[in-house]
């Protein structure tokens, strides 16, 4: 009797593969070890797919799609509209990066998100460190500092901003006191430049206590050693300040400098609450996104899902270079 070999695995064709049937062993083993462990974050993998894996990839359809609010399905009364979209394929992101009115419409949104997000993690970093090596000393009352700064965090950001609105109108508080020292009250809802501006000073406000916080983390990690044995060898302030202080919150500061860009690149609620749709140029990419699938008609929401998407990408470009980037620094300094 003729028996037939597998080149491949040496084995008979037709006899099962030991491999295969001990991977289902180690599998049928580690369920019956572990499964309270699967039993408790089945219903966190069930959530996240419902919740985020779902959306997403009916977002990344749609985006090859023409949909909108007229051809997407829809119930009006007793009626039942079907979908009449139809697959466009990569138009949508052609359309956006490099059509007619791609500045206007994607460019000019980019760079100012861009000049946004570098601004506002620049100052939450810089204003939270001053705030953390404040804090850091021995002064009377610190605790009962410490509760006044990190207040603007605790807040929910809907009040902060509202609050904030109120006090930007033109007839707020700062344009009163403005006004009674004889200075200018600028048009801050109104004029470009001032909506930018006024954007960037709210959202400083409310993420610099978040810095202050991990940074002051940070600092109270360090070894006091480290500064007792640079001041014997005469060194200065600036020079343990950065001798020590840097190099000793350089984990720290990469890891919220990360969560500080990714936060701020996605920060909707403080352009959206303090100026609606009534500051087309200080409308960051998401905010213009959602400008284009609910702020309009007919909604474009193959459009805004296709920024959804770049959004996506351009985040997890920039997280992966600059993960490259630390590890880089990081072989280096040692």
């Amino acid at each position: 009797m003729t028996v037939a070999i597998d080149r491949a695995t040496g084995k008979r064709r037709g006899e099962p593969d030991p491999r295969r049937g001990g991977r289902l062993q180690r599998l049928k083993q580690s369920y019956q070890k572990y499964w309270y462990a699967y039993a408790m974050i089945a219903p966190v993998v069930v959530v996240l797919g419902v919740l985020v894996l779902y959306p997403l990839a009916r977002g990344l359809y749609l985006t090859f799609t023409d949909a909108n609010s007229l051809n997407s399905a829809r119930t009006i009364g007793v009626n039942e509209i079907e979908a009449t979209y139809q697959w466009v394929g990569l138009d949508n992101y052609a359309d956006i990066l490099w059509g007619p009115t791609s500045y206007d419409r994607f460019w000019s949104h980019f760079i100012w998100t861009i000049v946004w997000t570098v601004l506002c993690v620049t100052l939450h970093y810089v204003i939270g460190l001053g705030l953390a090596l404040l804090l850091n000393q021995k002064l009377r009352g610190r605790t009962l500092y410490r509760l006044i700064l990190v207040l603007p965090w605790a807040v929910p950001t809907f009040v902060t901003v509202f609050g904030w609105r109120f006090m930007l109108a033109d007839s707020g508080i700062i344009n009163s006191a403005l006004d009674s020292i004889g200075l200018p009250s600028p048009q801050w809802l109104e004029d470009s430049f001032w909506q930018r501006f006024a954007a960037v000073m709210v959202n400083t406000w409310c993420g610099v206590p978040f810095m202050m916080v991990s940074l002051l983390g940070g600092l109270q990690s360090i070894d006091g050693t480290l500064y007792e044995a640079a001041e014997m060898d005469g060194a200065n302030a600036w020079q343990r300040f950065r001798y020590v202080t840097l190099p000793g919150l350089r984990t720290v500061s990469s890891t919220v400098v990360l969560l500080g860009v990714i936060w701020t690149f996605n920060q909707f609620a403080v352009i959206f609450l303090l100026f609606g749709n009534t500051a087309p140029d200080a409308q960051i990419l998401v905010t213009w996104a959602y400008q284009l699938g609910f702020g309009q008609q007919p909604r474009d929401y193959a459009q805004s899902a296709a920024y959804g998407i770049l959004l996506l990408s351009i985040l997890i470009v920039f997280t992966s270079v600059y993960r490259r980037w630390l590890d880089r620094n990081e072989q280096s300094a040692i």
